[in-house]
């Protein structure tokens, strides 16, 4: 037991998320960059200076920057490149731009963007189908709460070798509870066998539906688009304007579920997070709710 926690303060030490003024920031080796997960007004844009700062002290190969359509050409005179964007994506008005500075050329460096190109292909081509939600006999869904949080840890952990947020660690999704997440999940008896997340910014009215994760014994019953389904219907109760996903690009089946879902694809995140072992590259999805 003693080694496992170990591990887990490792990874959320590798990967912490701080404040940079008053934005918020995570970085580590883990993922080996920075995120600027929320830019503060008052921070910028001084800002770009400390992250540069930052990423040459750690030695970090790439910066990822969420910012504000007000920040985007400041951040592009300063080596960004834009990889994707999401119009009103700030209460419905302020389009938002996901920017990436590269200090290692190699990490620019897509092996694999043929079979990214496919399925985006093989994605748009599946917009008009028609859609089933159900669920098998036996199987029902449901919204998480903390009696929960160990179960889901341990799901994760058999779903996902490495993740860019420590979703392993039950004190993490507990902490998560707190703040503005909302996990949903279906059950078969007393077992969660899959989960997914919504990660809510209530003052700007957007969510990030992310953390999909099925049991591999249960994979192939179309969990991942019933948990979906069911988190539009609540963030439409929340009255939140825009949802948007970060997926793994080199997976044909998320991409697809998102396109079917009717989700626009606005880009690719190049070799941005580090997930099941490997650095992958990411498609950005967004829907208006």
């Amino acid at each position: 037991m003693t080694g496992w926690i170990d591990e887990v303060k490792e990874k959320i030490m590798n990967d912490r998320v701080t404040l940079i003024g008053n934005s918020i920031v995570q970085h580590g080796k883990n993922n080996d960059r920075i995120y600027l997960m929320r830019l503060s007004r008052e921070d910028f844009p001084s800002i770009i200076g400390r992250l540069d700062e930052l990423a040459k002290e750690e030695r970090y190969s790439k910066i990822f920057a969420k910012v504000p359509a007000y920040a985007k050409d400041e951040f592009k005179k300063n080596g960004y490149l834009v990889e994707a964007s999401i119009p009103r994506f700030f209460n419905g008005k302020e389009d938002v731009y996901f920017l990436g500075k590269y200090f290692d050329e190699s990490r620019m460096l897509e092996n694999r963007i043929e079979e990214i190109n496919e399925i985006l292909n093989v994605a748009g081509s599946k917009k008009e189908e028609e859609i089933e939600f159900f669920l098998p006999s036996g199987f029902e869904c449901k919204i998480c709460n903390k009696s929960h949080i160990y179960q889901m840890a341990d799901l994760y952990k058999k779903v996902f070798d490495t993740y860019p947020f420590p979703i392993f660690d039950p004190w993490y999704i507990n902490k998560t509870m707190d703040e503005n997440f909302i996990y949903s999940s279906i059950w078969k008896n007393d077992l969660i066998v899959a989960l997914s997340s919504c990660e809510m910014d209530i003052d700007s009215k957007n969510v990030e539906l992310t953390d999909f994760a099925t049991l591999p014994e249960y994979q192939g019953n179309g969990f991942a688009i019933y948990l979906l389904n069911n988190m539009e219907k609540e963030m439409q109760k929340r009255k939140i304007r825009t949802a948007y996903t970060i997926s793994r690009a080199v997976s044909f089946g998320i991409n697809i579920i998102f396109a079917k879902m009717g989700y626009k694809y606005s880009g690719t995140l190049l070799n941005n997070t580090n997930i099941s072992g490997n650095f992958e590259s990411m498609n950005v999805w967004y829907k208006f709710l």
